[in-house]
């Protein structure tokens, strides 16, 4: 809860930007003219396009709430990993830093690798760019 209400805003105006622009292209514009109704044409043709923006925050945003959690951690006292990275550093063990670090790291790995694959999947225009 503590680390996520700092990005809900941001999301928030991501999403809602990312609508309007969408809800004003053409294709919506062709949608309504087919006769297509605004619940279908919100959900089917432009949320998938107006979330695109949001999924593009989401990676960085996932690697700062990482970092995040590791301030949150040792201020509460909660036993996680970020509270363990933190006490390596201090106690000099590098092992459990090494581990930790790619531990960290493919997570934001895999988190980007995910967003990338959700483009395909949201904007039509990227899966025909091959």
């Amino acid at each position: 809860m503590t680390l996520g209400m700092i990005y809900a805003g941001t999301v928030a105006r991501l999403a809602r930007e990312g609508m309007i622009e969408t809800l004003g292209q053409d294709f919506i514009r062709t949608a309504k003219a087919k006769g297509v109704g605004a619940p279908a044409m919100l959900v089917r043709h432009a949320l998938r396009i107006g979330v695109t923006p949001v999924v593009t925050y989401i990676a960085p945003a996932l690697s700062a709430l990482i970092t995040g959690s590791f301030v949150i951690e040792k201020i509460f006292q909660i036993p996680g990993l970020g509270f363990y990275f933190v006490a390596s550093v201090g106690d000099r063990d590098y092992e459990v830093l090494s581990g930790l670090l790619v531990f960290y790291v493919s997570l934001v790995v895999v988190a980007n690798l995910i967003v990338d694959i959700l483009y395909g999947v949201l904007d039509p225009r990227v899966r025909s760019a091959r």
